[in-house]
């Protein structure tokens, strides 16, 4: 019987932050690494075309779709012969490091088709050295059968779940992810998230965005742990090392955001967390010479978001989920 082959399916716009990174260890352990580049235009494709287990492909589309990337990512896999597991990772995620030759490792390449495999996902804070683990465990990886991929336009399922599939879950195997790792990056590309669910999504409440993508800041204390040295070691030892991520004066998030604002106009977004950068300097790094930017809150809104902000760690409890809901009824949030 042949070896599985295993296919890492992976994204990206703009990436080169982190992509070298992550295509070194995933070259460890990846028999082909399948990219899907969406006009990136910072260097990436570069980068990709440097490693010989890349197959570059190009995904053309102008909007954010998830399921329409995955698509041609799967179908590019399913054009190589034999059995195959699909792994499918962001540029901003990685498999621990104790992956590489491990027990879990040769029971994943041993199982049945139509298999789906259900990772840990850890956040990690590298220049902290502690991480936080998601409260779900992750559908990154399927042993598969041909089945048809479905999903949501954003946070869609990145690999295909058939009805009544088996699942295995890895223990000590877990997806480190690196979107904390630039934490201005991270509040770029959630200023983002927000105006797109506002737009596209619109019958969500203001408060239920607001929660949804400030959730790290929600995080107890007592959740945060000291990363292992067994997860970054292997790495370590070969020359790949995640820590010295630099900030950058702008993300390229930001420049969509400018274009939302140019769209839809300021007022629209007058109650979405986005105004606490100044618009009109990034506006001029984008490119925009002549654009006029004015944050539109009114002093009630001001007072609002200062009330999500200041209780976003406790946003469990159930006193402020009824505060939460009068404020959804009285101001329409």
């Amino acid at each position: 019987m042949d070896k599985p082959k295993v296919i890492c399916l992976t994204p990206i716009k703009n990436e080169s932050w982190i992509l070298k990174k992550f295509l070194e260890t995933t070259s460890f352990w990846a028999d082909y690494i399948i990219i899907a580049d969406q006009n990136s235009n910072d260097g990436s494709v570069e980068i990709a075309k440097m490693f010989p287990k890349v197959i570059l492909i190009n995904n053309s589309s102008s909007s954010f779709n998830e399921p329409e990337r995955q698509k041609i990512l799967i179908e590019e896999a399913r054009k190589i012969n034999g059995k195959k597991i699909l792994i499918a990772l962001d540029a901003d995620e990685s498999l621990t490091a104790d992956s590489v030759g491990s027990l879990e490792w040769d029971i994943i390449k041993n199982l049945e088709i139509g298999t789906v495999i259900k990772f840990d996902w850890v956040n990690l804070l590298p220049q902290k050295n502690k991480y936080w683990l998601a409260p779900d465990k992750m559908s990154f990886g399927f042993v598969d059968d041909g089945s048809e991929h479905t999903g949501s336009v954003i946070h869609s399922p990145r690999v295909p779940i058939p009805k009544n599939s088996k699942e295995y879950f890895p223990k000590s195997i877990k997806v480190m992810h690196f979107q904390y790792a630039d934490w201005e990056r991270m509040k770029s590309k959630h200023r983002w998230y927000q105006c797109w669910e506002h737009i596209n999504n619109p019958e969500r409440s203001i408060i239920g965005i607001y929660r949804q993508y400030h959730h790290m800041y929600s995080i107890k204390k007592n959740k945060f742990k000291f990363i292992p040295d067994e997860w970054l070691e292997y790495y370590k030892k070969n020359g790949v090392n995640y820590g010295g991520i630099v900030s950058e004066s702008f993300y390229y998030w930001d420049c969509e955001v400018i274009t939302m604002l140019n769209k839809f106009g300021l007022n629209f977004f007058s109650k979405i967390d986005i105004w606490d950068v100044d618009w009109k300097d990034i506006a001029k790094k984008c490119g925009y010479n002549t654009i006029f930017i004015k944050n539109p809150r009114k002093k009630s809104e001001i007072i609002i978001f200062w009330w999500l902000k200041n209780t976003q760690y406790y946003s469990n409890s159930i006193i402020i989920k009824i505060i939460d809901r009068l404020l959804k009824i009285l101001f329409k949030l």
